[in-house]
Formats: C-alpha cells, structure tokens, sequence
C-alpha cells in the first residue's frame, strides 16, 4: 500500500513530521516497509537541452549529442530512437545513480566517444515501465532546474505492509483514519457534493446472482471530454508507481488508492444495450484491458452487455467498452462482489489488479453510494458532462451487527488498566458506534468498513494498538510473576519427546503438505471415511485433504531415490483429516524407512524389512508410557500395508499403532519399485492424552537371590495363530513367576500339517521367596499347555 504524505495530509489535519507518522503507523500495527524521499533518490538529476544531435561515428544506432545544463555544455552519447536536436530532457549528471538499476554515473568512452552522464527514460527514473525512449518534457520547462522540484517529486513516498484482516486499510483514507485515532491529528471530512441526476440512465442493470454480486450500482454521465489529468492528480498516481492514462481512468484509480472504493467506467457508446451480471459459462471469450484474450471457466463473475462479456467483476475491464480519448458518454459502475469468487478468479486466471486486490479482501458495502457520487463530482469537475439517475440492482449487504462488550476484557486480555472513557472514547474514534446497558456492558455496532471485527478480544485489540502496543507495561518473569510449571501440556510434551526419540533412532522430521491427490487418497483412504475437497485447491494433484501421511512422505523417498539417494528415513507429526469438525481430525506420528538398515563393519547390509519398523513403533510405545502386555496385536491393518507383513495395535477398542511393509501393488501403483516399511501411532489414543496421570513404566533392576529356572515348549498352531497370542496366554497363567517368554524355534514342513507350523518357546520363571519344588514346576507347566490348547494349539510330541 503506497501513498505520499501529501495524499496522507489530504484527509488528516497533522503537523507532525514524516519520521513521526512513520514511528506512529508502527506503534498501531502498520508495518512500514519503506519510506523513498525522492527529493534525495533524484539528487543530481537536471532538466536540460539538447542543442546538438549527431549520427554516432561507429555505431548506426547512437547518438552523439550535446546538451546544454543551465551551467555547462557536455557531451553524451545516447541510443533512445527519440532523442533529437531541442528536445527538453532530464539529464543525470556524472556522480549520480540511477534509481532502476544502482548503476554510478562517470565519464566514460562509448565507443570511441567521450560520454559524460545520461539523458533518461522514465522507466531508468522508475516513473513508469516506459523504456522505448527518452522522457520529453514540455518546451518550456526551464533548463539547469532541479528535475524533482519541477515535476513535483519531492513528496515523501510510504509504503506498507497491509495485513490481510485489514481492508480498511488498503485506502489512504483509512490510515488517515487510524492516525487521527491515535491522536496524530485529526480527521478531516470527505467533501460530498451530490449531484442530482437530470435523465434516466439508457443503461439498466440485471443481477442474476445475488451471492456473486448483492450489489450493482451504475450511473450513466453524458456528454464528457476526456483527456490528461489535472497535474496533481497525475503527480499522486506516478509517485506510487500508476501511470496516468486519462482523466476518466485517473479517476477511478484515485478513488480506488486514496478512498479505497474500486469503481470502473464503460464507453457507453461501446455497449450494446443493458447490463447484466452473471456467472460465465464455460469457454466463453473475453479480452481484457490489456489486449489478453481469456477463455472463461463456468464460475467467473462477468457484466456483460449483449455482445458478451465486457468485463471481469472485480477483477479486470474489458477492451471492446474501455474508454479512450474520443469517449463522449460513459457508464460508470460502483458494485460489491463476493470475496472468495473474486480470490478464485483472480488465481485461475493470473491477473492482479488493485480492484481485484481489495474486493478479495471485502470492500465497504455502505460506501458503494457515496464512492460513486465523489466520483461523479470529480469527473464533472474534470470532463464536465450531465448525469443521470443513479441505476441500482440488488441491495447493500447486511453488515450491521452488536458486539456485548465488558471494559474489563482489556485488562484481562491485554495487561493493560484503560479508564473506561479512554475505551470508548477510541472505538468511537475509529468509527465504531457504542451503547451503554444497565449492567456494565457496552453493545458496540463496529462500522460498516470493519469486517474483521467479530468478537470482545477483536475489540481489545483495537483499543491495545490504538493506545499503541508500546504502552504495555512490561511484566517481569521473576519473583511474584515467576512461571511456576511448565507451559506445555501433557499432549504437547509427549510429543516433542516423541520426536527427540524418532531423531535418535536415525529419523529426521518431514513437514508434507497436508493435502493430495485424488489418486493417492484412494490408495491411503479407510472404506467408511469421506473424501474431503479443497474448494480452492493449489494445485489438481493436492485437491483432497490426506486420510494418511504416509503417501506424502513416500512421495519424498521416491524424490530422493530420483537422485540416487536410496535410504530414507523420515518422520512426521501433524494432522490428518476425516472431515472439516476438530474432532476429525486427530493428530498421528507417520514414519517410513526405505533402502538398507543402518549397518556396523561387523554386519551385512540388508532392506530395511517388518522388523526394523516393529522396532521403532515399540520403541516410540514404550517410551510414551505403555505396558507392551497390555497391547493387543492383530493382522487387519488397512489395504495399505502388506496383509502379511503388516500389525495393528490397540489398547480395548482404541487402534494405538499400525505398520508394516508397504503393500506391494500400492508402491508399483506409484511406479516406487523399492520396499516401504511405514508407521502410524495415534498419539491422541495412547494413555493419558486427556490429561490423566502419566502410567509410563520405569525400567527398573530387581535384583533376586533365586536361580531363574527356564522350560521349553513346543506347540503345533495353524497359521492363523500369532505367536503373540500363545506368548500372551503362556504369561497369563502366572504373571508373578513367569517373567519372559521367547520364540526360539519355528517349524513348518514334513511332519507338520498343512497350513500349521512348530513354535517352539523358551519360558523364564523367577521363583520369589521359596525355590520353586518339582511338583510346583510340573503344575504350572501343565497350567501353560492348558492355557495354550485353549486356543487352537496342541503340544507337539
């Protein structure tokens, strides 16, 4: 948002100094990028006469010229195609640098001429991109005067940076507005001067969609002369980079900067019959202002006329009913325009517009009235003609809304003690309307430019950054105001202890997008869960939010492997989403690891396999607090995995942990031709995530004076029985004697049925008190064969 501080004192009454109106903006949350004091930037530069204009010697496209400064005659050699003997030019001496590019001025030889300075063009003066030749000056512009003083550039240029809650602020008007609130100065009144219309308009306006366009206002002026804005409106346009086309344009881009209200005005002899407002239909044609033909989508606002589309609403005119130097009777438009349709035609088509750069972000409803009257007013003044009635279609949204306000909030919310008339009396300042109850609180009507204000903290804020956030008293984080615990919750601390350990065990942490495409969602998706659509996607390959994080990860191995980097190791936290409501979307831990496992010069090198990412889940598990007994394990993992080499885990009915191999037809799907072993632990199932005490459990050293006494077993089970499910059953028989189970042998072949295999286990039993007798031994040893046969398994022989 670029403005001069003339424009600025336009609509405020201040003495204050350009650095103070700088430090205020700051102090009430506009960020000044830059402040350009032209008077410095064009230091050096000169109006001067070219007395003589000469073919270069050796080279068919210079000139040899020399050029008269009011103090002295110097040569320069010059290849602007119109540079010619008595033109007026600005001419940089030799010691100056030009603003386009830094370059430092010096005598120099071009060429086997001697060359001293450079006569410019108005873009090397970054007055505008005209570089096709040099910039003439009037005849009578006097020669050796200071160039920023004769074209009026010695205003001071700010610029800032706009947040994208604050349309209001996209107008001069509305930094005026804030300053004046602040106390640097006051607020000066728009001149209104309405103009009462004398016909009714030939042009009438027809909405055909309300929610695209609530609004259309128009007014036809007949009988204007268009032509070169008045200088001081030409001076403001340039210093902020505009070029002035005409007087009629001019204006609409004065009123757009300086009131921020886009308007647009229509050759109404180039229109053939009556407006309408509609969406497009697919494929339809239009040329915009800048000759660029377009090819429409089916969801673009358009005002068209009976020929077609004349423009783009909110976005961009038309160049069949644009205005030229031979407009006699013009349509002028003031109109509303939804948002978001404004913000998705804008990204479809790639045009940026300041019109399109304020309607995106919400322009005033309520000053779509008085915007065309000023208007009107200017284009009488400045191209005379008659006016007619003003045309309306549709009607001013409704804006007009009651926030119950308690003064106290600005202590609470903000640690600052504002007396209670110093409260109101800013809100009102900045425009808002305010009303006292009987019970202490304020109802307050924020104003119709203020659509980001919605609640009692919004208005907080307003009253904290116009006292300036400066004025916050500081609070010291010692003695009474020590911070007792830490800030983190429970949630967020496993968290980051999650993550330290994925590091340690040789992960680094990815952050992916957290949407995909529809191709890959159907390969990471659940049965019963919903596709989720992005309504303004970036991109067609990520218009669907993510069910997992795995593909997105995979993608970035494969990415890696592209360039020959085959091992990956990758981990993510971050949401997924089963819907729009924040109960859907929980947050999970994902990993994945490809290529070879890391090796020691004592091992081989091997893929990465199940195991590798069976150890990192339970790993990750035991760390955050589980009992790897109380963990039940299953093999329906979801399609993604490999069926056979693939686990869920759950704690009752709640999945904690699924991983495995990637499954094989998934990879070649995403043309990946390498193994893929992923995990995904729901942080937000594992115990205490709602704020209960932590149940980690403690590695702990018992140490006991009794002989642990091992027995082995050997169990015929079918396929379908995990070894997990026998290693559990042999556990529970006796949780205090028996302290480990382990597989030592597995089996299948001659001697062993079908579809069945041989687990052979070793079981540690640790007597505590008394040695465990013979007959004690033989009972818990048939209790453990008990135990097993129960589920489908039988000793072996």
């Amino acid at each position: 948002m670029k403005f001069t501080l003339n424009w600025l004192k336009e609509y405020l009454d201040t003495n204050a100094t350009l650095e103070q109106i700088c430090d205020r903006l700051v102090t009430i949350g506009h960020e000044v990028e830059s402040v350009t004091d032209r008077a410095e930037m064009y230091k050096g530069f000169v109006v001067a006469h070219v007395v003589e204009c000469e073919q270069h010697p050796d080279a068919d496209r210079l000139k040899q010229c020399l050029v008269n400064t009011g103090k002295e005659q110097l040569q320069v050699v010059c290849g602007a195609p119109n540079v010619r003997k008595g033109l007026r030019v600005v001419f940089a001496l030799p010691g100056t640098t030009i603003p386009a590019n830094g370059m430092f001025l010096k005598k120099t030889v071009i060429r086997g001429v001697e060359s001293n300075g450079m006569i410019c063009s108005e873009s090397e003066l970054k007055l505008s991109d005209e570089s096709n030749g040099i910039l003439e000056l009037p005849s009578d512009t006097p020669i050796g005067a200071d160039f920023a003083t004769i074209m009026s550039l010695t205003d001071p240029v700010i610029d800032l940076a706009i947040t994208p809650n604050r349309p209001d602020a996209l107008g001069v008007y509305g930094i005026a507005r804030d300053l004046a609130a602040s106390g640097l100065g006051l607020l000066k009144t728009i001149p209104q001067q309405p103009v009462p219309g004398g016909f009714d308009s030939p042009v009438t306006v027809t909405i055909k969609d309300q929610k695209a366009c609530p609004l259309f206002m128009g007014r036809y002026i007949r009988g204007v002369k268009n032509g070169p804005s008045p200088k001081w409106l030409q001076d403001y346009l340039t210093a902020i980079g505009s070029r002035s086309i005409s007087a009629l344009v001019d204006i609409t881009n004065f009123m757009c900067i300086g009131l921020n209200r886009p308007l647009h005005v229509f050759d109404a002899d180039k229109l053939s019959g009556d407006i309408t407002v509609r969406l497009s239909k697919q494929d339809e044609n239009f040329t915009d202002l800048k000759g660029v033909e377009r090819t429409l989508n089916d969801s673009t606002i358009v005002i068209c006329d009976k020929n077609g589309v004349q423009a783009l609403g909110g976005v961009i005119g038309g160049l069949d009913s644009g205005c030229t130097a031979d407009t006699v009777n013009i349509f002028l438009e003031s109109a509303v325009f939804n948002p978001s349709m404004i913000r998705r035609a804008s990204a479809f088509y790639g045009i940026d517009s300041d019109a399109k750069y304020r309607f995106e972000r919400g322009v005033d409803p309520a000053f779509a009235d008085d915007g065309i009257a000023i208007a009107t007013r200017m284009i009488l003044d400045l191209c005379g003609g008659e006016p007619s009635y003003t045309v309306v279609a549709g009607s001013e949204p409704d804006w007009k809304r009651t926030i119950p306000f308690s003064t106290t909030k600005t202590k609470e919310l903000g640690g600052m003690d504002i007396a209670v008339p110093e409260q109101m009396n800013i809100l009102m300042k900045l425009g808002f309307d305010l009303r006292e109850r009987e019970d202490g609180m304020i109802d307050v009507n924020p104003p119709s430019w203020r659509g980001d204000i919605d609640g009692q903290a919004d208005l907080v804020e307003e009253i904290l950054r116009i006292k300036t956030y400066d004025a916050i008293p500081p609070v010291s984080v010692y003695a009474d105001h020590a911070v007792t615990s830490t800030a983190l919750t429970l949630e967020q601390k496993r968290l980051s202890d999650l993550r330290r350990l994925c590091a340690v065990r040789g992960l680094s942490e990815a952050v992916t997008w957290s949407f995909l495409s529809e191709k890959a969602f159907a390969a990471f998706s659940y049965p019963d869960h919903k596709m989720t659509r992005i309504a303004n996607a970036i991109s067609s390959d990520l218009s669907v939010m993510r069910h997992s994080a795995l593909p997105n990860l995979i993608d970035a191995a494969k990415r890696n492997a592209d360039r020959k980097m085959l091992n990956a190791s990758l981990f993510e936290v971050g949401s997924i989403f089963y819907g729009t409501g924040p109960d859907q979307q929980p947050v999970v831990l994902s990993g994945i690891r490809t290529g070879a496992s890391t090796t020691t010069w004592r091992e081989k090198a091997k893929a990465v396999d199940f195991f590798d990412i069976k150890a990192d889940v339970w790993a990750l598990l035991t760390h955050a607090g589980l009992n790897p007994d109380a963990i039940a394990i299953s093999r329906d993992a979801p399609s993604w995995y490999h069926p056979g080499q693939s686990g869920v885990l759950r704690l009752g009915k709640n999945t904690v942990a699924q991983f495995g191999m990637i499954h094989p037809g998934v990879l070649k799907n995403a043309d990946i031709d390498f193994p893929v072993a992923a995990f995904e632990i729901f942080t937000e199932n594992l115990p205490s995530s709602k704020g209960g005490k932590k149940s980690a459990t403690k590695a702990t050293l018992t140490l006991n004076p009794l002989q642990p006494v091992t027995r082995d077993f050997a169990f015929v089970a079918a396929n379908a029985i995990s070894a997990e499910s026998l290693i559990k059953a042999t556990k529970n028989v006796d949780r205090n004697l028996i302290t480990d189970v382990a597989v030592f042998d597995v089996y299948a072949g001659k001697g062993v049925a079908e579809d069945h295999r041989s687990l052979g286990f070793t079981v540690t039993i640790q007597p505590s008190g008394n040695t465990l007798t013979d007959a004690e031994l033989e009972a818990l040893s048939k209790n453990i064969v008990a135990a097993v046969t129960k589920l489908g398994a039988t000793l072996r022989a």
